[in-house]
């Protein structure tokens, strides 16, 4: 049997190797005409995987599936028991047993898989795994593909410069801050403020604030997975 050296390499404790982080997005839905289809999963992507690097946590992938709400018509999503059942869990019970991880960090950047929060406390007792559901990304971009969105967008290299001008255009893409959702503004308070906000100050593409919604979101997963680590150490003494 090899024995692994657990404290090698920049992480910030040997402890860390018991977490697991794993991206959690959505691959097929509209954001307007200079972002792109996968603009969540991607965003949510480079968020886990940059915060792996920075603690030294398993680096897990990204989950190839997304929910939404119903009202929400701007992309393909499936059912959450579906998401939860057929996507998450078998790969949570694929990273424990091939990884031997213990606990879990799951960076969402797409608003629908909220809903994903409701099926923790039972995943957790089923595969005997703690689980963490970071949101952060989500609640401080702002209106879906809009001044947040986009100014991280552009910090990535994700936004299409030219078509920045039509993205703008909220009244053919009607996802732009779910501006033409009238079911969806009507069921979620947050949505039509989100629209409002973006019906009153437009579309701003600005790398400072792409920047600070990015380190924003990574100090808030770094911080999950230090309290995890706090909690293997204590359990410890």
């Amino acid at each position: 049997m090899v024995q692994l050296r657990y404290e090698s390499g920049n992480i910030i404790s040997p402890e860390v190797h018991q977490i697991g982080i794993l991206a959690l997005g959505s691959h097929l839905e509209n954001h307007g005409a200079a972002l792109p289809i996968d603009t969540d999963a991607k965003i949510a992507s480079y968020l886990a995987l940059e915060a792996s690097f920075q603690t030294g946590a398993r680096f897990l992938g990204v989950l190839y599936a997304a929910t939404e709400f119903p009202y929400v018509p701007h992309g393909i999503h499936i059912p959450v028991e579906e998401l939860v059942e057929k996507r998450l869990k078998p790969t949570l019970k694929s990273a424990k047993k091939c990884l031997k991880i213990n606990k879990v960090v799951i960076v969402n950047g797409h608003g629908g898989n909220t809903q994903v929060k409701d099926y923790l406390k039972s995943l957790e007792e089923e595969l005997e795994l703690e689980i963490v559901f970071n949101n952060k990304i989500v609640e401080i971009e702002g209106p879906h593909a809009g001044s947040g969105e986009i100014s991280i967008g552009m910090i990535l290299g994700l936004v299409d410069d030219r078509k920045l001008k039509e993205h703008c255009n909220v009244q053919k893409y009607e996802e732009v801050g779910m501006v033409g959702f009238t079911e969806a503004r009507e069921k979620d308070e947050g949505i039509d403020q989100g629209a409002c906000l973006l019906e009153k100050e437009g579309i701003l593409v600005d790398p400072v604030l792409g920047q600070s919604l990015i380190d924003k979101a990574l100090r808030s997963i770094e911080k999950d997975v230090k309290g995890l680590i706090e909690e293997e150490e204590e359990d410890y003494y």
